[in-house]
């Protein structure tokens, strides 16, 4: 039972005690109040409840993950070439020769006679005449005046403002915001998962072997086989839990910070400046002029002339030829010839063939593996420790009897 629990179980038995109990200068009484307790008196020793706060040292288990280095048998296949000796089945084709009797076609080229008619074209050359009118040109000279306008240019000397705008150098000073970075400590929590756990008991159960027995029956003892029953242990084993921790830590956090500087600025100031620029201005003054222009007219003269223009006429005339037309006359001719008739023969041929035989070969490999150590992590947990201490009190002396002790 806790401090805290029987602290509490104290105050309940003083709090259930009957009201004439508060006459005995706060002790509880079972009927074994001694008498002179009951006597006047002034001062009284009373114990007063004092709490205060504890340390100790608690132990907890935490798991690491610790590697380690074992070996284990790995088996490989290993593959042999293994020679063996085979037969296949070989076809060969072999030749016989046979003698048979073909018609050939003999084809021969005889000529005969054929007279025909053709219509030959007789071209003669005749003229006929044509009169056409034709167009002459006839050029004439002639001359003419003309007036036009020519621009003189006259050149004079004028002066002008030029205004021009410059940037005059001003030199000010304005107060500017300066930022610059301060790194300070913030504190963060952050979540740490811790593996814990707890040993639980299981409970397996392995079945029992078939076990022979001798049946009495009827027909008197036979052998029968009956299972027998099942055989419980029962086996701990270790659950693990990860339990989530915030853990707080700090960290350096940058902030800007801002901060006003004098500082001298120089600016462009626009000023504008008037001078005076000549320059020269250059007009076209009109001027009138005459001059004679050469021109030559054209007119149509029409003459009529007469050409002689050929033509050609056609005729036909009939006339008679001869023409020899060949044609094509077969005959059929007997001749003997020999062709060779191919067939098959089978024949057994050894070869060699070279096998994969595999073969299983064992090797040491090393292997590592995660295991999970414990370690014991001591920690300072606080507790509060309720203790009596006892007052002396000083009063007037009780009122009653011992009557006032009793249950």
């Amino acid at each position: 039972m806790s401090v805290v629990n029987r602290l509490s179980l104290l105050a309940l038995l003083v709090t259930a005690a009957p009201s004439a109990t508060a006459g005995l200068c706060g002790v509880p009484s079972y009927s074994c109040c001694p008498t002179t307790a009951c006597n006047p008196t002034c001062c009284y020793t009373t114990c007063k409840v004092a709490t205060e706060t504890c340390y100790r040292t608690v132990c907890d288990t935490v798991y690491e993950p610790q590697q380690y280095t074992t070996m284990r048998t790995v088996y490989e296949n290993v593959c042999e070439d293994v020679q063996q000796t085979c037969y296949r089945t070989v076809t060969e084709t072999a030749c016989r020769e046979e003698t048979y009797t073909v018609s050939r076609p003999v084809t021969e080229t005889a000529v005969r006679e054929e007279t025909y008619c053709v219509q030959r074209p007789v071209w003669e050359t005749q003229y006929r005449s044509c009169n056409y009118t034709v167009q002459r040109q006839v050029w004439e000279d002639h001359v003419r005046e003309q007036c036009y306008t020519v621009m003189q240019p006259v050149t004079e000397t004028l002066e002008r403002e030029c205004r021009q705008v410059v940037m005059k150098p001003v030199t000010e000073t304005i107060q500017q915001e300066r930022c610059y970075t301060v790194m300070r400590p913030e504190t963060r929590t952050r979540c740490v998962r811790r593996l814990t756990g707890q040993w639980v008991t299981k409970q397996h159960s392995i079945p029992s072997p078939v076990l022979p027995r001798i049946v009495c029956g009827p027909c008197g003892p036979k052998l029968c086989f009956a299972q027998a029953p099942p055989r419980t242990f029962c086996r701990r084993v270790w659950r693990p839990q990860v339990v989530q921790q915030q853990i707080p830590y700090t960290v350096m956090v940058p902030q800007v910070m801002r901060q006003n500087c004098a500082v001298a600025v120089t600016r462009m100031v626009p000023e504008t400046v008037v001078t005076k620029v000549p320059y020269t201005v250059t007009r076209m003054v009109p001027k009138q002029m005459t001059q004679q222009i050469p021109y030559r007219t054209c007119r149509i003269v029409n003459e009529t002339k007469t050409q002689q223009i050929p033509y050609r006429t056609c005729k036909f005339v009939t006339e008679q030829k001869v023409r020899q037309i060949p044609y094509q006359v077969c005959r059929m001719v007997q001749e003997q010839r020999t062709r060779k008739i191919p067939y098959c023969v089978q024949k057994q041929v050894p070869y060699v063939v070279t096998k994969k035989v595999t073969r299983v070969v064992p090797r040491q490999v090393e292997c590592t593996s995660t295991r999970m150590v414990a370690r014991q992590v001591t920690r300072q947990v606080p507790y509060t420790r309720t203790y009596l201490v006892p007052e002396t009190v000083c009063g007037s002396a009780l009122s009653g009897g011992c009557s006032t002790c009793g249950p």
